[in-house]
């Protein structure tokens, strides 16, 4: 049974045809979803439980999607105020349906605007933590349809990994951590940027499908103005075997 507050909160909240309500096994939060446009992945997941805050931090969440991970982060940290900024305004405006659905509205915010604009969206150094899980493909070679929310969450169309590390070094305040789930394939261009921008890589762990198969993810923590020296976290296992997860990732997802 569903109770008062979520009740009064489902009557604020329309969805719209082919959209769903999910669970996120946090808080009694839901995500408003539409599995034809775009729905999050597991490495939204394991970012928001690779990043931490601070009790009372700022956190900005660079292309937000739908706000799973300010979601999900409300649930885990006890961050002040979450930040999700996405360019695309029907993500943006599902986003705002999910905060208000779970009553995070004094915590959570959704902007809509461009990575590329941050630094002029927001103050300068005013995030004591950025988050982001950006497009992993360089280009948009073989899509058939390059306007598609899908193909824009996937590909460099809007923005490319250098308008992220770019935009997380100018929203940070010194000190502040910075955290991306990306690709192995571009470690050495993400290490490269990072450290340029001076948001020095601080820790880093491989997500594996199986113990035996190579890396399928990669997340990694920047400090802003960080020195250089970086600790190589154990491999993160996702199935023990097929069709079954390992006991860490139930933890994640919190069952």
């Amino acid at each position: 049974m569903r109770n008062g507050k979520e009740s009064q909160n489902l009557e604020k909240i329309d969805l719209k045809p082919g959209e769903r309500l999910d669970d996120l096994q946090r808080n009694g939060y839901k995500i408003i979803q539409d599995p034809d446009k775009f729905c999050f992945g597991m490495d939204a997941v394991l970012l928001s439980g690779f990043a931490s805050c601070p009790e009372g931090g700022r956190v900005l969440d660079l292309g937000t999607g739908t706000g799973i991970i300010p979601i999900l982060m409300a649930a885990k940290t006890k961050a002040k105020e979450l930040v999700g900024l996405e360019i695309q305004s029907e993500s943006a405006e599902m986003a705002n349906r999910s905060v208000l659905l779970n009553d995070l509205q004094t915590r959570v915010k959704i902007v809509q605007g461009d990575i590329k604009e941050a630094g002029q969206l927001f103050e300068a150094a005013s995030f004591d933590v950025i988050t982001s899980n950006p497009p992993y493909m360089i280009n948009s070679h073989g899509l058939q349809n390059p306007d598609a929310p899908k193909a824009i969450a996937r590909h460099e169309m809007l923005c490319n990994l250098e308008d992220v590390v770019r935009a997380a070094a100018k929203c940070l305040k010194p000190g502040g951590k910075f955290y991306m789930v990306h690709r192995p394939f571009r470690l050495t261009e993400i290490m490269v940027l990072m450290h340029e921008y001076k948001v020095e890589p601080k820790r880093m762990r491989l997500v594996h499908p199986f113990a035996d198969k190579e890396p399928s993810m990669v997340l990694i923590e920047g400090a802003r103005g960080g020195k250089p020296r970086i600790t190589v976290e154990k491999p993160l296992i996702i199935y023990e075997e097929h069709g079954k997860y390992t006991q860490e990732i139930y933890e994640i997802y919190g069952y």
